[in-house]
């Protein structure tokens, strides 16, 4: 049965895999109000925690008082803790059990007992460059074969929802799913365009709050140079609304895409937690920029939504060992004289950028980051063997101000020559008005 394109990556991955019960009257229905909701307890944090040894292995020898937590450099306290064994389960149910509707149908639909594990494979189609892509559809469809147990139950999936394999074991199956991705360049600016301002550098200009900025100044020099017919002189305003003009646009798409991401990878994680057994996402992007309090926000509740529903988000940079210095083809007209050296700094910050938000991503849910390496299909292989222990603590926020702000988290532990892999931080939201 082929799904219809306009569902939401929930509904049409629950098409495909068989795990809703709706008709789709009622699903279409559900997907006309197409609003983010990314939910969140807000009178707790969890904060996953993994603790390796100098030999790279999980320590599961630890207690609630070795660990101490900082927010904002303020001593914290934990107000519960959980230790998470992640041995191999079987899939079955006990005797005397009740499954939900949603475990019969994705055991009816591998249609094998004892699944010991459900493994997502999620590929960030609105984000991977043609050329990453290509590099990690090879990569992926070579190494599968070795990544995944013969009990092992995998799915393909884009970020977009246009591409799903549904819930398999069959191989070949998912490496046609692999090979049949594309990119999609939904909120993508033309890196032609004149001025070229990236989402990032917009975001500077907001900042700046003045037109004497760099930020502001480079973008100014770009319309001038690709506008030979402006005098900056007498028409200084022309030329600064350009750039005004130029900047709304581009943060108004730099906005869109990180709320559809962590909209899409919420959806993604809301319906792995139906899954039965352990269940894992393994998110392959290039990274996204959560630079903004609202985009921090969706961060920040998406990843309470993994850490509540169990499900670990691994993360696979794909562009390997890269490099910063803007090629041929991101050369756009404005770029001469000294913004090409000023847009190569705006590229290297984002590009860092970005890699630290895939870190906090894996680290926040309990999940790896296979990062800095070519080596792509020994990521895909590594990021299959999850820590075999998570510990969870839980912060009370009974007494923090919701002033919208965001809270950096560090996590220390009381045992010497350990690293440690814990959530990065939250954000507090303020209280919602009601309407009236």
């Amino acid at each position: 049965m082929l799904c219809p394109s306009f569902l939401t990556p929930t509904l049409f991955f629950c098409c495909l895999a068989s795990v809703c019960t709706r008709s789709f009257a009622q699903q279409a229905n559900a997907a006309d109000d197409t609003t983010p909701r990314i939910e969140i307890n807000v009178n707790r944090v969890l904060v996953p925690v993994v603790v390796r040894d100098k030999q790279g292995h999980a320590d599961d020898g630890l207690k609630k008082e070795d660990f101490q937590v900082f927010d904002n450099d303020k001593p914290r306290a934990v107000s519960a803790f959980t230790l998470e064994q992640r041995g191999i389960t079987e899939g079955t149910t006990a005797a005397g059990n009740t499954t939900t509707g949603a475990q019969s149908a994705v055991s009816s639909n591998v249609a094998q007992p004892g699944a010991q594990r459900f493994i997502l494979f999620l590929f960030d189609d609105l984000h991977l460059s043609p050329e990453d892509l290509v590099r990690v559809r090879n990569a992926g469809a070579e190494a599968l074969d070795g990544a995944l147990a013969t009990s092992d139950i995998g799915a393909v999936l884009s970020l977009s929802g246009n591409t799903n394999s549904g819930l398999t074991r069959d191989h070949a199956r998912l490496h046609q799913a692999i090979m049949s991705l594309q990119t999609r360049n939904t909120f993508r600016p033309d890196p032609r365009a004149c001025p070229n301002i990236t989402y990032y550098q917009a975001v500077q200009i907001e900042n700046e709050h003045s037109h004497d900025g760099p930020a502001f100044q480079d973008a100014f020099k770009q319309v001038i140079d690709c506008n030979p017919g402006i005098d900056p002189k007498y028409q200084q305003n022309m030329a600064e609304n350009e750039v005004l003009n130029a900047t709304n646009r581009s943060l108004n798409l730099g906005r869109q895409d990180a709320q559809m991401t962590y909209t899409n990878l919420s959806a993604f994680v809301r319906t792995a937690a139906t899954l039965p057994g352990q269940r894992m996402l393994i998110f392959i992007s290039p990274g996204v920029l959560p630079i903004e309090q609202e985009s921090m926000t969706f961060e920040s509740r998406m990843m309470d939504l993994a850490a509540q529903s169990n499900v670990p988000v691994s993360v696979l940079d794909a562009r390997g060992l890269y490099t910063a210095e803007l090629d041929a083809s991101q050369h756009s007209p404005s770029l001469i004289g000294g913004s090409v050296q000023q847009q190569s700094d705006y590229r290297r910050t984002s590009m860092l950028v970005a890699e630290n938000a895939m870190g906090a991503l894996a680290d926040g849910t309990g999940g790896t980051f296979f990062h800095n390496s070519n080596d792509l299909g020994a990521g895909f292989k590594a990021l299959t063997e999850a820590p075999e222990t998570l510990y969870v603590l839980e912060l009370s926020l009974d007494n923090v101000k919701p002033d919208g702000k965001y809270h950096r988290l560090n996590v220390k532990v009381d045992r010497d020559g350990v690293e440690v892999h814990a959530r990065h931080g939250y954000s507090m939201p303020k209280p919602e008005k009601n309407k009236k």
